[in-house]
């Protein structure tokens, strides 16, 4: 199987066509406003715009008030919210929208019974735990952590790169690979030669 890719974290028109035109299948927003890669509803709107049709777009929240969700949803035709925060999944169900809920990863974690619990979620999206930021820090956890069999969905994420996104897929057979700062120039600038080099190696690997 060919994992699906996902690139994290763009902010601007131009980086997010190049993306789609190199072969992502999903790029990601960020409506957090503590993260470096946070975009404004108004360039959001045009990046999905600005988009050719079937790659997908993701609105990442983290924690947010349920109102602002709803707002951005009643003027933003995103097609799959994520949650990366510690939204329970009342929550996460609450906007009738398609969700995926991403879990920081740490030694004793349940991920099946995260997975029973989250059972009307599109996937779960496994990064490194950090106490420094829910997501975004290009640290990598310890793919051994992962069950050999889930109920849900895999997203693999959590400090993949160019480099070693090919033994990631090898190793952990997702259903997908997302990436935010393993393809950056520097902190929540993306280089489109990386994340050409990121979809070349994920697709190679398949």
């Amino acid at each position: 199987m060919t994992p699906r890719i996902k690139i994290c974290g763009l902010r601007d028109v131009a980086t997010a066509k190049a993306t789609a035109a190199l072969g992502a299948d999903a790029i990601g927003l960020v409506f957090y406003e503590a993260s470096p890669r946070h975009v404004s509803i108004n360039t959001a709107h045009e990046i999905v715009a600005a988009l050719p049709p079937f790659v997908s777009t993701v609105g990442l929240f983290v924690d947010a008030e349920p109102a602002w969700v709803e707002g951005v949803l009643r003027t933003l035709p995103l097609d799959l919210l994520q949650f990366h925060g510690d939204e329970p999944p009342e929550y996460c169900r609450a906007f009738g929208r398609p969700y995926i809920k991403a879990v920081r990863m740490k030694p004793g974690l349940d991920l099946v019974e995260l997975a029973d619990r989250y059972a009307d979620a599109r996937g779960l999206l496994c990064d490194a735990y950090s106490p420094a930021a829910p997501g975004g820090t290009g640290e990598r956890f310890d793919w051994g952590l992962l069950p050999a069999t889930l109920p849900l969905p895999l997203i693999l994420s959590g400090g993949l790169t160019p480099e070693n996104v090919g033994s990631a897929i090898s190793s952990v057979k997702p259903w997908a690979v997302d990436v935010s700062s393993g393809v950056e120039s520097s902190r929540g600038i993306k280089d489109p030669s990386r994340i050409a080099q990121f979809i070349a190696a994920a697709r190679s690997a398949a």
